[in-house]
């Protein structure tokens, strides 16, 4: 188990992204998969308000109603940690971090997902409209009702996410306790470039990044342009089939061929390797989910970990 930075939560070293449920994960399915991640002895499930109002027809909320369901069917709340996330636009005048959004969306989110209390409410992103004082008072407001047992940020850059830290100290109010940034082997020069790993390793700030097998470029199995044909993700992944990708893809071939974990896997891995708490990632059948539990078991012996640093190495312009 590793700690979220100063909240007092606990994590197992794998997160469940949420996302797929209602998309490419129907309820059935999305029951299964949350049944296997609890047996395994995981416990982080990551989800947010807005999942999956990309889809036609959806409106937001599909993923939280699922797991709401399977909480209500299934029992074990205080078995596992629920986390989600607000402040992207849900419909015209619905989105942001002011107070008073908040305050209505919390009860929204607790709603959908049956139950008294939320162990991480994230700010999907930064809302540069309203200020922190504003946004972390009504945190504040939501953990002393509690409502809410810690908060996290996403998709904040460092210099945003310092000041906030600081205004948590000044005002004595809740300060993010995570961070969910885009992180992953392809997808390095923010998180590291940034400032936001220095950072969050400073300020003992948890991460636990999203898209960490790059929306499944990082699996392997997208290899040529003919793979991407009928594939939910094929407009993330058709960007990284280029020269590096496929130096990744290359290194990660050699790590498997030389401990025989799968790409996924050492993918993974690696970001564990690096300070994170848990990945997130996603799973749309059993043998997914299987295999990236599995992979919680592996660690990276310090030449694999150069090896791949080696072969995903990046240009600060990247």
């Amino acid at each position: 188990m590793r700690k979220l930075g100063n909240s007092g939560l606990e994590t197992g070293p794998l997160a469940l992204g949420g996302n797929v449920f209602g998309w490419t994960a129907d309820e059935a399915m999305s029951f299964k998969l949350l049944d296997a991640f609890v047996a395994s002895g995981l416990n982080l499930i990551d989800t947010a308000n807005v999942y999956s109002k990309w889809i036609p027809g959806h409106k937001g909320g599909e993923s939280e109603t699922i797991i709401g369901n399977w909480l209500e069917k299934r029992g074990g709340r205080d078995k596992v940690l629920i986390a989600t996330k607000l402040g992207v636009e849900m419909a015209p005048g619905e989105g942001g971090l002011s107070k008073t959004y908040i305050l209505q969306e919390v009860e929204r989110s607790l709603g959908r997902l049956k139950t008294d209390y939320i162990d991480l409410y994230q700010s999907h992103r930064d809302d540069l409209d309203t200020s922190f004082e504003e946004t972390l008072d009504a945190y504040d407001q939501l953990i002393k009702a509690g409502k809410v047992r810690a908060i996290g940020a996403s998709n904040y850059k460092a210099d945003r996410l310092a000041d906030s830290l600081k205004v948590s100290a000044a005002r004595q109010l809740p300060r993010y306790e995570t961070l969910q940034p885009w992180y992953n082997l392809y997808d390095r020069a923010d998180f590291e470039g940034g400032g936001l790993a220095e950072l969050c390793k400073r300020e003992n700030i948890g991460v636990i990044p999203y898209f960490s097998l790059a929306s499944g470029f990082l699996t392997g199995k997208y290899r040529s342009e003919k793979d991407l044909a009928g594939r939910a993700r094929a407009y993330r992944v058709k960007d990284m089939m280029n020269e590096r990708g496929f130096r990744i893809l290359k290194g990660l071939d050699t790590v498997s061929a030389e401990i025989g974990a799968t790409p996924a896997q050492i993918s993974l891995a690696w970001l564990v390797a690096h300070g994170v708490a848990a990945p997130i990632a996603s799973a749309t059948n059993l043998d997914q989910l299987k295999e990236i539990i599995d992979g919680t078991a592996l660690t990276l012996s310090p030449e694999a970990v150069r090896l791949l640093d080696e072969a995903s190495a990046y240009s600060k312009a990247a």
